[in-house]
């Protein structure tokens, strides 16, 4: 999905794709404008193209040509570049949904979304689409050898505690380990982090130990809690497979700190890979030519070897 086209979605997507590197993996279908991707031809490679396709299996194996499945989910005069606008904000969520209906159909193996507007999305009132609720989506990053998985995501620090249970520690840890056997990791280690200073605390002690023990007489390979100020840097070194982490910034400013550029998202939760990037629509950059790619190539790699069981691609941070 071709993110936000008032962005730099279009663009980066664009460029992953006549990087080359995107076959080899994959045989990647763009959904979403048709007319917003011939407007960034002119920052591409000449020679490039954009090919209308009504179905995932017509795409061709060509890093030249970008074929697109256009719905006419967004009226081109819509587009208004820089700009935020109820028009791209719902098109963004029809491109999703029609994502996650190829995908459930078994046209799709993975799904990618593009760098879309939050705030587009709230003009529209389609926000929920990318909301991921506790116990139902979880929100995983990824950069090299460091993965974290988040209990809680878009929640006030102050809520995080009441929504840390027992049942939600131990419900995660099993769709975790489910997800990461279904990837490829035949064994995973899971570490747990600590809510509190060296994992010290009423919620350890009162539900986040009982969880991790419900886990652990499920046959799941848990460590934890563990001391969030030593956790990430024991995944790095290769301790873990990944970490939960309790709630947004506890595993957001690791990740950022460790590896900004190339990191990869995927929302746990959908019954296939669902890959994004963890950037906006870079509004003040649309159409110079200088947006990073970097993310939506990682993205989409990575949706392509998880679908086939081939574990995480080994690039990113370290």
């Amino acid at each position: 999905m071709i993110g936000d086209p008032s962005g730099i979605g279009p663009e980066v997507v664009a460029k992953a794709w006549t990087s080359g590197r995107l076959h080899e993996e994959c045989r990647p279908v763009l959904l979403g404008s048709a007319i917003a991707m011939e407007q960034v031809l002119p920052l591409l490679p000449s020679g490039v193209s954009v090919r209308i396709i009504d179905a995932p299996d017509q795409g061709s194996d060509s890093a030249r040509v970008l074929d697109i499945i256009d719905s006419g989910a967004l009226d081109p005069r819509d587009i208004i570049v820089g700009v935020d606008t109820i028009a791209c904000g719902k098109a963004s969520a029809d491109w999703l949904d029609e994502a996650d209906r190829l995908a459930r159909a078994g046209a799709l193996d993975a799904t990618v979304m593009g760098p879309i507007s939050a705030v587009a999305m709230q003009m529209a009132g389609v926000a929920d689409r990318v909301i991921n609720e506790p116990g139902q989506k979880y929100l995983l990053l990824a950069s090299g050898a460091l993965r974290i998985a988040h209990l809680t995501d878009h929640v006030p620090l102050g809520a995080v505690s009441t929504l840390i249970t027992r049942d939600l520690i131990e419900q995660t840890l099993r769709k975790l380990d489910a997800a990461l056997r279904s990837w490829g990791i035949k064994r995973p280690r899971i570490a747990v982090a600590g809510f509190n200073p060296h994992a010290k605390g009423t919620e350890e002690e009162e539900q986040i130990v009982p969880g991790i023990e419900r886990a652990r007489a499920a046959g799941i390979l848990v460590a934890g809690p563990v001391s969030p100020d030593t956790v990430f840097r024991q995944c790095i070194e290769g301790q873990h497979d990944i970490v939960l982490a309790m709630y947004h910034d506890q595993g957001h400013i690791a990740i950022k700190t460790w590896g900004f550029s190339g990191n990869i998202a995927i929302v746990l939760g959908p019954p296939y890979p669902h890959v994004t990037v963890a950037h906006g629509t870079a509004y003040d950059i649309v159409g110079k030519g200088v947006a990073d790619h970097t993310m939506v190539l990682n993205a989409i790699l990575t949706a392509g070897s998880l679908a086939a069981g081939r574990s995480f691609p080994t690039f990113g941070a370290g």
